[in-house]
């Protein structure tokens, strides 16, 4: 399965409008974002629990990087309530579930090879830093030198610009704003390869958005099974 698997364009994918796809889990459901592979792939997805639903334990061979929209996502290691951003690395394993359901960002099989570290980071938490013009705050809630996760609350009305000398991923999750004519809101999801900024008005509401600042697949990202 190929979905917006050319790096070298740019994408705008509107979340809510998408159907939802039927995991091999039930009661776990999928938006399709970014996919190379079959069942196990590199793949970018939104991710929905119906509560009392749980997905098999397994390892995460690739690695996968997941931030909670709502809800609350739980494993045998803890809860992680709307706001938690965590990072699993390759050779992790867990039973994932939600008692109560919830929604989560997916990232899979985009870990760099070598790339160990494993990181919670609970709602408001991450280094504050100053903010962009445009923002309201800014926390990094993950940074190696390789690439960059943040968290930031842009101010209505802004017009704000982010550089992209390296690639762009950006989620839409509260508000809204208008980025080249086209409206994004809530689960809007961009991506920008290196060199193409990306710019955007904030509605009257002003935004949060997420935000990583990497390679669109890393030079040694880990290689899928045959």
């Amino acid at each position: 399965m190929h979905i917006n698997n050319d790096l070298n364009r740019p994408v705008t994918v509107h979340a809510s409008t998408l159907d939802w796809v039927p995991s091999p889990a039930a009661g776990v459901d999928r938006k399709m974002l970014y996919r190379e592979g079959g069942e196990v792939a590199r793949a970018t997805s939104i991710v929905r629990y119906a509560p009392g639903s749980a997905f098999p334990a397994h390892v995460h061979t690739g690695g996968e990087e997941i931030l909670v929209l709502d809800g609350t996502f739980q494993d045998e290691h803890g809860d992680y309530p709307a706001g938690c951003y965590f990072r699993n690395p390759p050779g992790t394993s867990h039973r994932p579930a939600a008692a109560d359901g919830c929604t989560i960002f997916v990232r899979l099989w985009q870990y760099r090879n070598g790339d160990k570290t494993q990181i919670v980071r609970q709602p408001g938490e991450g280094d504050a830093v100053a903010s962009r013009d445009g923002a309201r705050a800014a926390r990094v809630l993950f940074d190696d030198g390789a690439e960059r996760v943040m968290l930031e609350e842009w101010l209505p009305g802004a017009v704000v610009s982010v550089p992209n000398p390296r690639g762009l991923e950006l989620l839409a999750l509260s508000g809204e704003l208008t980025r080249a004519g086209e409206r994004m809101t809530a689960q809007s999801w961009c991506r920008l390869p290196a060199g193409q900024p990306f710019q955007a008005e904030c509605g009257t509401g002003g935004a949060q958005v997420w935000i990583k600042d990497a390679p669109l697949q890393h030079a040694d990202v880990l290689k899928m099974p045959a």
